[in-house]
C-alpha cells in the first residue's frame, strides 16, 4: 500500500478538524453575554440556556419535534419491514424496481417535495396538522430506514425458515421467534436512524406548518429572521446534543456499517 505523503496527511487533518468548526462556533457562541451572537464572546453567561429551557415556545417545539420523530420512525419502520420480507420472501423480481422507487427522494430537491407535498395534502385537508408533517416526514426518510431492514432480513439463513415450517411452525411463528430475533439490530437502526432524520428536517416541513404546530428546526428558522440572539446558539447546541446521543446509541446498538451492504449477501 502506498504511503501517505506528509502534505496530503497534513491537508487530512486539516479537513477533519474543519468540519466540526461551525459546530465548535456555534457552541462557544451560545454562551456570550452581550444581546447578539458573537464569536469569541466578550463575556460568558448561562442565561440563553435559562431563556431557552424557560421559554414555552422552545420547549413546545421540541416536545412536537420529538413525538412527531418518534411516530415517523415507527410507521415508516414497520412499513419497510413489511415491504422488505414481502419481496424477499415472495416477489424477489420485483426487488430492483420496489428500492428504486423507495429510494427515489434522494433524487429530488427537499423544495420540490415540499411544494408537492402541499398539494397532495390540500386534497385531504391536512395541510397545517402534525400529521401532513408525519406522512411528509416518512417520505423522506423512508430510503434510511428500508435499508438496514433490507439488509437484515437478507442475512437471515433461508434454511432456519424452512426448517422451523418442516417443524411445524407455521409463518407468524418463524416471523415471530426466528425472522425479528435476527433483524432486532436493522430494526433498531431503522428507527433511531429515521427518528433522527425527521427530527432535524426543516425543508419540507417549512411548507407544512400551521398555527397550532411547528417543528424546533422551523421554530429556529423562523426565529433567526426576526431575532438573531445568543438563544438560537443554545437551542441550537441543544438540538446537536440530542443528534448525537442518538447516533451514539445507534453505533452501540447496531453500528453504522448497517447501511453498508455485507459483502456475499
Amino acid at each position: 500500500m502506498q504511503k501517505m505523503s506528509p502534505l496530503t496527511r497534513t491537508l487530512g487533518i486539516c479537513f477533519l478538524f474543519l468540519l466540526p468548526a461551525p459546530i465548535f462556533i456555534v457552541f462557544v457562541a451560545s454562551f456570550n453575554g452581550s444581546a447578539y451572537i458573537q464569536f469569541p464572546p466578550e463575556s460568558y453567561s448561562f442565561r440563553w440556556y435559562v431563556e431557552a429551557l424557560t421559554d414555552a415556545r422552545w420547549a413546545r417545539a421540541v416536545g412536537t419535534s420529538l413525538w412527531i420523530a418518534a411516530v415517523t420512525a415507527s410507521l415508516v419502520t414497520v412499513i419497510s419491514f413489511l415491504a422488505a420480507y414481502f419481496t424477499l420472501r415472495y416477489a424477489p423480481r420485483i426487488n430492483t424496481a420496489l428500492e428504486l422507487a423507495i429510494f427515489s427522494p434522494l433524487f429530488f430537491p427537499h423544495a420540490c417535495m415540499g411544494v408537492a407535498t402541499v398539494a397532495l395534502m390540500a386534497n385531504f385537508g391536512i395541510v397545517g396538522t402534525p400529521w401532513a408533517i408525519i406522512l411528509a416526514h416518512m417520505m423522506v426518510v423512508i430510503p434510511f430506514s428500508y435499508r438496514p431492514i433490507h439488509i437484515a432480513l437478507r442475512s437471515v439463513d433461508p434454511d432456519l425458515i424452512r426448517a422451523a415450517e418442516v417443524m411445524g411452525a407455521s409463518e407468524l411463528r418463524a416471523l415471530k421467534d426466528i425472522i425479528l430475533p435476527m433483524c432486532r439490530s436493522g430494526i433498531l437502526t431503522s428507527l433511531l436512524f429515521s427518528g433522527i432524520i425527521s427530527f432535524d428536517e426543516v425543508t419540507v416541513t417549512m411548507f407544512l406548518i400551521g398555527p397550532d404546530v411547528t417543528t424546533l428546526t422551523v421554530q429556529i428558522f423562523t426565529f433567526i429572521q426576526d431575532d438573531a440572539s445568543p438563544v438560537l446558539a443554545a437551542i441550537s447546541t441543544i438540538s446537536v446534543v440530542l443528534t448525537f446521543i442518538a447516533i451514539i446509541l445507534l453505533e452501540r446498538v447496531a453500528g453504522l456499517s448497517f447501511f453498508v451492504q455485507r459483502s456475499g449477501s
